[in-house]
């Protein structure tokens, strides 16, 4: 019984991920091939995070959060440049 109840709970954990952070609930898509194209960039994403969670030995969550702390520091970095040219 508790093997079966941790491969169910593998399978939540999966679903879990893929919902939040590789977007599959907030698909703004409406037609069956950008329903389509939406789901496949989501199971790459989620492919990737493996791979990532593989290298790095952190969840998912952490790191999407490292990911947006990035992009937020490169984005305020542009910003900066760009304030300066003006």
């Amino acid at each position: 019984m508790y093997k079966v109840y941790q491969k169910r709970w593998q399978i939540e954990i999966f679903h879990k991920s893929i919902k939040q952070n590789a977007s599959l609930s907030k698909s703004p898509t409406r037609t069956i091939r950008t329903q389509s194209n939406h789901l496949f960039a989501s199971l790459i994403a989620y492919c990737k995070l493996e791979l990532l969670k593989v290298k790095t030995s952190l969840n998912h969550f952490a790191i999407k959060q490292k990911l947006l702390l990035k992009a937020n520091v490169l984005m305020f970095n542009e910003l900066q440049i760009l304030k300066g040219a003006t």
